[in-house]
């Protein structure tokens, strides 16, 4: 199963212990950004973007870590219009405070896992089995 992971810069070391548990298990991950430098120009993001967007494309799952910045919540909206299985992650139950969530995070086609980052790994292992049980 492909998988990518979006979230914030201040994110990187969840990301990155997300990929590698997921990738231990099999998993194949389609883009790992944490491994650029943060853009300076403009043709740095649009290179940094194509390249995040055709994971997307490419992924089975996408995986998006709270708290998160705009590029995550773009990548949310594609992955959905694509009709993609996403797991949104929160250590807590703040990601379903009235005031502040986002109405896409209550679609069904986002599975909100709150806990530990192990928990989450292990939800998507779980789909992972089901998934190529089915697929």
């Amino acid at each position: 199963m492909k998988f990518y992971v979006a979230s914030g810069f201040l994110n990187k070391e969840a990301v990155n212990y997300v990929s590698e548990k997921l990738i231990e298990t099999g998993c194949i991950q389609t883009y790992d950004w944490t491994k650029n430098d943060r853009a300076s120009t403009l043709e740095d993001l649009k290179a940094i973007g194509e390249k995040e967007k055709n994971a997307i494309l490419t992924s089975d799952v996408v995986v998006i870590l709270l708290p998160a910045g705009k590029g995550s919540h773009i990548e949310l909206g594609i992955a959905l219009g694509r009709g993609k299985k996403i797991f949104l992650y929160s250590v807590d139950e703040k990601v379903n405070d009235f005031a502040t969530t986002s109405t896409f995070y209550l679609l069904p086609e986002v599975e909100q896992v709150i806990g530990t980052l192990d928990e989450l790994v292990e939800r998507v292992c779980c789909y992972r089995m089901d998934y190529f049980v089915e697929g």
